[in-house]
């Protein structure tokens, strides 16, 4: 069944290339550029694994069970988990990226320079990229996949301006194959930003299909889109990057952890992310036909809390006793099998942000919670369990969605809020649900796993909380904050960035600003014998490229 889906795969590919070759004159596509290495990057990969992995595949061919997103979308300007699936599915590539250290690397640009301010770059873009239809990769297409971004993502969840201020001016030139980027501020580092998935380069020229069948330069074409199943991904011809590993990778959506555990020891799949049953685990753990890795990454789990005027969580009082009832240790050790560290801070400890010299008012002590709730005259006045705010009941508008145990610490909330007399609605739905809710404001908790690094530094997952940022989802309002984040944007040395954040994370866990979970720790589980254990690599989040390794930011 492997095969004939593989030749299947193989066949649309040449149909598809054939048809763009006419497009786009299609000279030397299909041949690597020059200085690329044949089977790889340099530093990227490692190629005795990828080669063991490869003969043990036999027909390249593999089944990546994996969450649904967004419903699949690819559109970087609709949404930003639009902007994570274009990267995750190896589809589209930006002109920077992160290697596995966090360092970050050349992509489809091999060259830059900036000026003294930091508000003019020029960046030279690689020479013999072509975008999987087989057109050229030229100065002029990477300003307009930007000026695309920009105009499409207007006021979307993406946000291209918290990478790049809207109005940069962008100046291709097709003669030098330079693009030069001049802001009216200065940037700390413009290259870690453009790294972000957002700010991937898609050839605009020529898609038709941003949602299912967005064209981009990466090892993979996004075929065959099966609403809520997934898509048949096919090996880019004109990958410029070397060797593709597989011909052909079919996504499967699976949301169920323990169905992804199952459908691994079926053989239904050879690849699965996310399995968080930790049952499920320790049973694929003892199980020798398979790999499994866990690892702690950089994201965090949390709920924001929606603070805005007029909202039940605008009352820090609440909003404190809320976080006194909440028993983080059991919940991260118990409630999710140690899935997550336990942390009072919206950055994971791990990283070097002066978390050992944070303090932490609001501990957990249900009774000092309870205790507080009366002291202000939060009461329960009509004996029904449920305490009233300015004469409205509290019950608070839990959003998620069922992944990396969301739903596991939603539930656990609602339980724990109700011994102090707050109630708890929960509304478990789709993540594409959950980003409508931050844009609409219709929730008072929005529970959520944000990766906290993802442009090399946290700024960008900090601004949820600057008030004039536009990615303040949460209503919050602290002027002391804002003037730190702003701060912290044309700081260029490093101990004075740490220190601006430390005191930034201070900020907000005395101000009972987010309710976190813990720091997630990822697990991806391998058949070996379809794909060779060494072959994957680990850490906090899995895209496809040549190679299966992460996206070290994510």
């Amino acid at each position: 069944m492997k095969q004939n889906r593989k030749w299947f795969a193989l066949l649309l590919a040449g149909l598809l290339f054939a048809g763009v070759m006419a497009g786009c004159g299609g000279a030397g596509v299909g041949e690597p550029s020059a200085d690329a290495p044949a089977g790889g990057r340099e530093g990227e990969v490692n190629q005795q694994a990828h080669e063991t992995g490869r003969d043990a595949l036999g027909g390249r061919t593999m089944t990546f069970g994996i969450q649904n997103y967004s419903g699949g979308g690819l559109d970087p300007a609709r949404e930003i988990n639009c902007a994570w699936n274009v990267s995750r599915y190896g589809v589209g590539e930006c002109l920077f990226k992160f290697d596995n250290f966090m360092n970050v690397v050349n992509a489809l640009c091999d060259a830059y320079t900036v000026n003294d301010g930091h508000t003019e770059w020029v960046f030279h873009i690689r020479d013999g990229v072509r975008f999987s239809d087989g057109c050229e990769l030229t100065a002029e297409a990477v300003k307009g996949s930007f000026d695309r971004l920009f105009e499409a993502g207007r006021g979307g969840s993406s946000a291209p301006q918290n990478y790049l201020e809207a109005g940069a001016e962008i100046i291709a030139d097709n003669a030098s194959g330079n693009v030069t980027i001049r802001t009216s501020r200065p940037y700390v580092d413009l290259t870690k930003n453009l790294a972000y998935p957002v700010m991937v380069i898609l050839d605009t020229a020529h898609t038709t299909d941003y949602d299912h069948a967005a064209i981009g330069t990466g090892p993979y074409v996004a075929t065959n889109f099966r609403e809520e199943v997934g898509y048949t991904m096919v090996a880019n011809e004109s990958y410029w990057g070397g060797d593709v590993p597989y011909d052909s990778i079919e996504l499967l959506y699976m949301g169920d952890a323990s169905a992804k555990a199952m459908a691994l020891q079926s053989g239904q799949l050879d690849l699965a992310e996310n399995v968080t049953n930790m049952n499920d685990l320790r049973m694929l753990q003892a199980d020798p036909n398979f790999t499994v890795t866990i690892a702690g990454g950089v994201r965090t789990g949390l709920a924001h809390m929606n603070m805005a005027e007029g909202r039940l969580l605008s009352n820090k009082t609440l909003r404190q006793a809320v976080l006194m009832a909440l028993d983080d240790q059991t919940m991260c050790a118990v409630t999710v099998g140690g899935l997550y560290t336990a942390g009072c801070s919206v950055l994971p400890s791990g990283l070097d942000y002066g978390y050992e010299s944070l303090t932490d008012p609001y501990a957990f002590d249900p009774d000092g919670a309870a205790a507080l709730l009366d002291e202000a005259g939060i009461v329960d006045s009509n004996g029904d369990g449920v305490r009233e705010l300015d004469g409205r009941e509290i019950v608070l508008h839990y959003v998620t969605y069922q992944n990396r145990c969301l739903s596991d610490f939603a539930e656990a909330i609602q339980q724990q809020l109700a011994v102090i007399g707050i109630g708890v609605n929960l509304e478990i739905g789709d993540s594409a649900r959950q980003w409508d809710s931050y844009q609409s404001g219709d929730f008072d908790l929005n529970g959520s796993n944000w990766t906290t690094v993802g442009t090399g530094d946290p700024t960008e997952y900090l601004a949820a909380w600057c008030s004039d940022s536009g990615s303040d989802y949460c209503g919050y309002r602290n002027e002391e904050y804002d003037a730190l984040f702003h701060e912290l944007n044309v700081t260029f040395d490093g101990n004075q960035r740490r220190e601006i954040i430390r005191r930034m994370q201070q900020i907000l866990i005395d101000d009972a600003a987010a309710v976190v979970h813990g720091y997630y720790n990822s697990s991806m589980i391998s058949r070996n014998e379809t794909i060779g254990g060494a072959a994957i690599h680990t850490a906090d989040y899995y895209w496809i490229t040549t190679e299966i390794y992460p996206a070290a930011q994510h």
